[in-house]
């Protein structure tokens, strides 16, 4: 019987480093992600997260650009464009990988809303990336223009930061089972999903991002996944990364995790959000998260390379 497993794609599956983000390009990569992917069919049942913060991030300059002829969205709704182009693309990448494997499957994205609190701590402390890269010097001349708040990003450089509040429940949960248990290959809680809030029994959209690798740990714990694998840049977590004393990982319990996260040797935006969700994951579950570079996949599900996150 095959496993079952979340697989959280990060930005490199979507726009290559130093690429411009056009959708030829967007397609390239998404291309190559997927014939990673397809390699894991044999053994594993799969559902497909993406992230979008650098999508939402263009949405929003674009919008900014031409907001004197059409009024900027929301971007909760930019949240649901992006998982809409993304997920177009998504789909039909691995349909094609699929057909150069003569393998019969179906595939389908799900627009997917996940629900937040209303009251998160986060709205009033944004903290999540988006949107290109900027120096300092532009960075505060965008502070001062347009108010946006702006933070140094692991030292890489200067982005927009929005609120991204914790995700508490998956509004789509049934119908992703639904077609899992019809075998269908799945695409869904794209950007981390929808951020929607209840009101007075209706849903609501909120101005806000939710961070794919949270809510990727939420629907693997939802659907009774075997395994969460989070594909990132780097093949193996490290401590003091890219420092002269750096020291890669093979394996991390949840204890040690959590207390390397305190140590500052995760930050909040690059690895400390894969930690995280590996430790929510994990702890409820007692099963294992898998992090390591998309390239290596093949290697790492066979333990050769990888860092392993598991309970103890």
């Amino acid at each position: 019987m095959k496993k079952l497993a979340v697989v959280a794609i990060g930005g490199n599956a979507v726009n290559r480093p130093g690429e411009k983000p056009t959708a030829e390009n967007m397609f390239s990569a998404i291309e190559e992600a997927m014939s990673y992917l397809v390699e894991m069919l044999d053994e594993y049942d799969i559902v497909i997260t993406h992230g979008n913060g650098p999508q939402v991030g263009n949405i929003l300059i674009q919008q900014e650009m031409a907001k004197d002829l059409i009024p900027p969205f929301p971007i909760d709704v930019n949240d649901a464009q992006t998982q809409g182009s993304l997920g177009y693309m998504i789909v039909q990448s691995l349909r094609n990988q699929l057909e150069k494997k003569q393998i019969k499957r179906e595939v389908a994205a799900i627009i997917t809303q996940i629900i937040v609190d209303r009251n998160d701590e986060a709205f009033k402390k944004p903290s999540k990336p988006i949107g290109p890269f900027y120096t300092e010097e532009e960075a505060r001349k965008l502070m001062n223009e347009k108010g946006w708040i702006m933070k140094e990003d692991a030292g890489r450089g200067w982005r927009r930061v929005v609120p991204s509040p914790k995700p508490l429940d998956i509004v789509e949960k049934e119908i992703i089972k639904m077609l899992l248990r019809n075998d269908v290959i799945v695409v869904a809680a794209g950007g981390g999903g929808i951020p929607v809030i209840r009101d007075n029994g209706s849903l609501k959209g909120v101005e806000a991002v939710i961070d794919k690798d949270r809510a990727s740990a939420l629907l693997a714990i939802e659907i009774d996944a075997q395994e969460l694998i989070i594909l990132t840049g780097v093949e193996k977590v490290a401590l003091n990364y890219g420092k002269p004393n750096q020291v890669l990982l093979d394996t991390l319990t949840v204890q040690e995790a959590e207390k390397y996260l305190k140590e500052g040797h995760f930050p909040a935006g690059s690895m400390g959000p894969k930690i995280e969700a590996a430790i929510d994951f994990v702890t409820a579950t007692k099963r294992t998260c898998l992090i390591t570079d998309m390239k290596k996949l093949k290697e790492a599900l066979i333990g050769l390379t990888g860092t392993k996150v598991v309970y103890g």
